[in-house]
């Protein structure tokens, strides 16, 4: 769904009728974090026990949702791709990453489920408000997603070069799961205000 940015400081959503502006630099480095994604995936998959490369590889790839977003500001070069792309970048990669570890038996099948179900269901109730710029940024979904990516890192580390990471690991991706439905139904109240407003 097309969430606003959850990659810096929450402000103001730019004007449904803003121009894209593709080409800047926070776009650019969102762009590669979308194309690193497979060979993250991959790494994670064939990574052999003792092996600090799909970790180190994970905590540089997660890393760069916070340069875009501070890169965003710094450069003031927000824009209305910026604020589609993002988060459907950490979307994208939070279900990719989900599978690769539910694939390799790391995790439980019920993660990724939850996640994907929660986000279609926010996808069909609260798209119109999000296409109308309604949805300010969410900080649960902030939250949420720096949950899980941390979770996710732990969960590798466990499964590569310290066994102790998983348990932390395990314990975040619960937490990151509930951040998730949480702030997934303050998405869906913000929706239906929209959709209340309108009809008043």
């Amino acid at each position: 769904m097309p969430e606003p940015v959850e990659g810096g400081t929450p402000k103001a959503q730019l004007s449904p009728n803003e121009p894209l502006r593709p080409w800047t630099i926070p776009n650019a480095v969102t762009l590669l974090r979308l194309l690193l994604l497979v060979p993250v995936c991959w790494l994670i998959w064939t990574g052999a026990q003792g092996s600090w490369i799909p970790v180190v590889l994970l905590a540089v790839w997660a890393s760069t949702d916070w340069v875009d977003g501070l890169l965003a500001r710094l450069l003031d070069q927000r824009s209305k791709l910026g604020e589609w792309l993002d988060p459907f970048t950490d979307r994208l990669g939070i279900w990719g990453l989900a599978l690769t570890l539910s694939v390799s038996g790391v995790i439980g099948w019920w993660v990724l489920g939850i996640i994907v179900v929660i986000d279609m269901v926010v996808a069909v109730s609260a798209a119109k408000a999000a296409r109308a710029g309604e949805l300010g940024v969410s900080r649960v979904g902030k939250s949420r997603t720096a949950v899980l990516f941390v979770a996710v890192l732990f969960v590798v580390m466990g499964a590569t070069v310290w066994p102790g990471a998983d348990a932390i690991g395990q314990v975040l991706l619960l937490v990151g799961v509930v951040l998730h439905v949480i702030a997934a139904l303050g998405y869906i109240t913000k929706a239906q205000r929209h959709r209340q407003s309108l009809r008043t």
